[in-house]
Order: structure tokens, then C-alpha cells, then sequence
């Protein structure tokens, strides 16, 4: 385990339609405590201490998560964090940490800022575009935008480059990807993260307006934003997505576990200190994240001996006979984890985005050829270069 999210609020201030944790299958929050104790803090800090001394890690990476983070207290924000240094500075003093915390941006204020900053934590931002116009599922609990007040957090973020580490956003098919794309970049984001809607075979995406079956829309929306940020005279932002699959193609690791082959490295702890795989999940199934262990019971050691997480350590082997046989199989990794669920059988499937990938994967693999080649045009399609063993 490399990264351990720590939920340190089940509930949120907004009420976005679409969010996995509240409108979609698992509805575990709803017997969670409102927040995460000084003592469970503390229960997950020597815990991820004893982990990171039994494996001699140079490195672990906390993330804050909810729920709103925010809703905590600015004294007190920073005290997860400051528990697992303390715990490692114990056990593994070689063991370096760094940290960020994941919030819809509506509460982010000056007190906060400098409490993160003190504390060495950065802050990424969930928003669906620079618009109001791309934030219509952003709401709160009384149907009222929460675009003003997140916009407002950005940009006194945005002010402190240091303490920002990017923007997430999950694809709208009926949002122009270049305007949604290009909106963003007035916040000033170091790094963009385009996600796809969390969804399965059970439960398809979004066709988006005016879609036929077949088609490959999300491709279509991806490569509108990789064009205008591939060509672009000066690069304004990172775009996570991008930026993994080209590392892929090089034969490089990746850093995410949305794609490639690399084994699962994330463990979540809820606010009653549960241990949880890829909270992801529970876009799928109830109870699909739950491993029955805690803190007070289990080791991240045993959580890796879980069977839900085990068959996410092995790369090939646990994917559908067609993604084995793929050519694109180093590159795309049978997709996002949760995107290959279907109802009574299972993750042993391709993505849902199968055909979308596939084509986002070529298009770039291409790009990167022709780059590599001094520009030169390419008259047909090139495959993407084989990954490196």
C-alpha cells in the first residue's frame, strides 16, 4: 500500500446528482459517523507507520477525503496528517509523506489556506468546468448552485500555487469539451484530471444528446481537448489522463490505477475506521468496497490478502480473454477497475468504455509517433509502439 485516503467526513455540504459516494449503489454512508475521531486518526497513523516500516517505504501519500473534508474545523485539518508523521518519525523515520485534500472548493477560505499550506498539504478541487453553465449538478442540499462559492475558493487558491494541486473533472458529454476545457484553465489549475463518468455495464453512461450506440463519444469529447492542449503554443496545464496514457505508451509506469497493469496500491479508511479498497466501487454494487476489516482488527498487510483486492494484483491475468489478447492491453489495463462490472458476473470484463479507449489510445499513440518522427505526416494510422517488459 502506497496511498491511504483517509475520510475524515462522511457527509458534504453539496448534493451533486451524479456523486458515487450518495446517488449510486452503495449507501454505506448512511452509517458512518458524521466525522472521523482524534482517535481513530491516530489508529490509522500507527497502522500506516507499522505498514511503511514492514515494507521500507520511501514514501507514502495521505489523502484527506468525504464527504467535504472541509467541513472540519481549520485547527484541526491538518491533525490526520500531523499523526502520521509523528507515527512514522517513530517507526520509519526514512519514510517521507506528502498530502492533499480532495474538496468541492465552496469552503476553501484564507484560514484553511494557511492551516493546509503550515501543514505541507496541497489542495485539489472537484468542479465540472469554469461555467456555471457546466456546474448545473453541482448543488446543495436545497437545489442552490454551489458554482459562486466554489469559483470564489479557486480563486483565492489559485493565489497559492504552491498549495494547488489541480483540478478533477468528470466528463459531460452535454458540456463543448474545448469551452469546458479552456474555462478551467482561468483558475489557473498545475494539473487537470478528466474522469469518466463512473459507470458499468449494468448501469451504462450518459449517451450524451443526440448519440447513436456504437459510437464512441467520450473518444470524440477526450481527443476535442487533447487536440487544442496538444497543439497549444505554450503549455498552460497538465492533463493527467493524457500525460499517463503517453507514459504508457514510452513503457513507463503509470501513477494511476484507472489505467495500465500495475497492481491496486490504495487503501481507504472511513470515519468509523473500517478499512475499504477503491471507494470507486461503490458505484457498483453495495457493499462492493467493503473488506469486513478495521483498524483495531487488521493490518494493511491482511488487507492485501483480501480477495477483492488480491484480483486486483494481477495485472493480466485477471482480465476477460478479449483485453489478454489486446494489443492495446499494456496501455489501457482492461480500464478503470469499476467500469467493468456487469450484475451476476463480476469485473471480468472489458471497460464499458472499450471502444472509447481504444480509440483515445490510438489517436494519441499516433500523435506521439509523428512527434517523435520531427512532425512528419503520417498517411495512415500507426499503432501504438509495443511497452517496454
Amino acid at each position: 500500500m502506497r496511498q491511504f485516503v483517509l475520510k475524515t467526513r462522511s457527509r458534504c455540504n453539496l448534493a451533486c446528482t451524479y456523486c458515487y459516494v450518495y446517488e449510486m449503489a452503495d449507501q454505506g454512508w448512511r452509517d458512518q459517523p458524521v466525522a472521523m475521531t482524534p482517535a481513530t486518526a491516530a489508529r490509522a497513523a500507527h497502522r500506516i507507520a507499522e505498514h511503511a516500516a514492514a515494507h521500507d517505504l520511501p514514501r507514502v501519500d495521505l489523502v484527506l477525503h468525504g464527504g467535504e473534508p472541509l467541513l472540519t474545523a481549520p485547527a484541526a485539518l491538518a491533525a490526520p496528517v500531523e499523526a502520521v508523521r509523528a507515527a512514522l518519525a517513530a517507526t520509519s523515520p526514512r519514510t517521507r509523506v506528502t498530502a492533499t485534500v480532495q474538496t468541492n472548493g465552496t469552503l476553501i477560505t484564507r484560514g484553511r489556506l494557511t492551516a493546509l499550506a503550515a501543514a505541507g498539504i496541497r489542495v485539489g478541487v472537484s468542479l465540472d468546468g469554469g461555467l456555471p453553465a457546466h456546474n448545473t449538478r453541482r448543488v446543495d442540499h436545497a437545489g442552490h448552485p454551489g458554482f459562486g462559492a466554489a469559483a470564489r475558493g479557486l480563486r483565492l487558491l489559485a493565489r497559492h500555487p504552491d498549495s494547488y494541486a489541480g483540478v478533477l473533472c468528470v466528463v459531460d458529454l452535454d458540456q463543448d469539451p474545448v469551452e469546458t476545457y479552456e474555462s478551467l484553465l482561468a483558475f489557473a489549475p498545475p494539473t487537470i484530471g478528466l474522469l469518466l463518468p463512473l459507470a458499468n455495464w449494468s448501469s451504462p453512461p450518459p449517451p450524451g444528446p443526440g448519440r447513436r450506440p456504437g459510437r464512441t463519444p467520450y473518444a470524440d469529447w477526450l481527443l476535442a481537448v487533447f487536440e487544442r492542449w496538444w497543439h497549444d503554443g505554450a503549455r498552460r496545464t497538465r492533463i493527467r489522463l493524457f500525460e499517463e496514457i503517453i507514459a504508457l505508451l514510452l513503457g513507463l509506469p503509470a501513477t494511476t490505477e484507472t489505467l495500465g497493469l500495475a497492481p491496486a496500491a490504495t487503501a481507504v479508511i472511513e470515519t468509523d475506521g473500517s478499512i475499504e479498497q477503491a471507494d470507486s466501487l461503490k458505484s457498483a454494487y453495495e457493499g462492493a468496497a467493503a473488506t469486513g476489516m478495521a483498524l483495531d482488527t487488521h493490518s494493511f498487510d491482511q488487507l492485501l490478502d483480501h480477495p477483492g483486492f488480491a484480483a486486483r494484483q494481477l495485472g493480466r491475468d485477471a482480465l476477460a480473454d478479449g483485453c489478454r489478447a489486446c494489443e492495446l492491453v499494456e496501455v489501457c489495463g482492461g480500464g478503470h477497475y469499476p467500469h467493468r462490472y456487469r450484475a451476476g458476473e463480476g469485473f471480468r470484463r472489458p471497460s464499458v468504455y472499450c471502444a472509447d479507449l481504444q480509440v483515445l489510445i490510438r489517436h494519441i499513440a499516433t500523435a506521439v509517433q509523428h512527434a517523435a518522427a520531427g512532425g512528419r505526416r503520417r498517411t495512415t494510422p500507426a499503432h501504438p509502439p509495443a511497452a517496454a517488459s
